[in-house]
């Protein structure tokens, strides 16, 4: 029962966290759907390191956190040309997509959070392999 409420609270604070934050959450299923449609574009903001590890949701732009928080060398050009799609977010555990989401909120972008990447894998939606920092 403990086990239950701890699992309720911390799905809960998620939700709030990505609201609060400015970007709505977003199931993988239905960011998929927006990406094919061509209304969105899939976005992972974790690290290159943590891209060649685990892989990457297919259709999945590489933009990581820290380079949005520094000369944003990726980030500026891609932002400079989808300022009209809406930008669906993930990273490890929907908390830096929260905190990218953020920022680009602030900056009148339309975002949305899908969570983790294993959120995604989990769906069994596609994914691909990153051998190098490249998108």
């Amino acid at each position: 029962m403990k086990l239950s409420l701890l699992a309720l609270i911390i799905v809960a604070g998620f939700f709030l966290t990505t609201r609060l934050l400015g970007a709505d959450f977003m199931s993988p299923a239905d960011a998929a759907k927006r990406v094919e449609a061509g209304t969105a574009i899939l976005v992972d903001v974790r690290e290159p390191g943590e891209w060649a590890s685990t892989g990457v949701a297919e259709p999945a732009v590489l933009l990581s956190l820290s380079d949005l928080r520094s000369d944003r060398v990726s980030w500026k050009p891609f932002l400079d040309q989808n300022k009209d799609k809406e930008l669906i977010l993930y990273c490890r555990s929907g908390n830096r997509s929260a905190i990218v989401g953020s920022i680009l909120t602030k900056e009148g972008y339309r975002v949305a959070n899908a969570g983790g990447f294993q959120h995604w894998a989990d769906a069994q939606l596609p994914t691909r392999k990153v051998s190098s920092p490249a998108n």
